[in-house]
């Protein structure tokens, strides 16, 4: 996911690589890894196995921090266009909907309903995917 993981990564404060790489699926032991362990002991063995806890990113309190440091008083909460210009992207029509389509959103959708449908389906969309991958979003911005 392109423009989501540039999105998710401005607000979760790490780069591309990192996010794609947290979301990349653990890969499998290297043959010969399981003696090793095994020879190790039981506690070796049980210490390695045990995965990283994901530390939940708070979205709010996020996004709220980089609007208090912003000069324009944008409206993260309520428009995508301003939650994309707080994190420093490209929010003209283009990028909005390169965004929609990337998250799912229909051609057809887009042709038929217009810009302003759009823009609330994708900004509950994106708070759903930031919650989807670590982030701690409120409930009344997933409705």
């Amino acid at each position: 996911m392109g423009m989501f993981s540039n999105l998710m990564g401005r607000i979760f404060g790490k780069d591309e690589e990192e996010v794609a790489e947290e979301a990349a699926p653990t890969p499998a032991p290297e043959p010969g890894v399981e003696g090793e362990v095994a020879a190790g002991g039981e506690a070796a063995a049980a210490g390695d196995a045990a995965p990283e806890p994901i530390e939940a990113v708070d979205v709010e309190a996020k996004l709220t921090e980089m609007a208090a440091a912003n000069s324009e008083d944008l409206d993260w909460r309520k428009s995508i266009v301003d939650l994309m210009k707080l994190v420093d992207m490209d929010s003209s029509y283009g990028a909005r909907k390169e965004l929609a389509l990337e998250l799912g959103y229909s051609q057809a959708d887009i042709d038929s309903k217009g810009s302003a449908e759009m823009n609330m389906w994708l900004h509950k969309e994106v708070m759903k995917q930031l919650a989807a991958n670590g982030g701690n979003v409120p409930a009344d911005l997933l409705d």
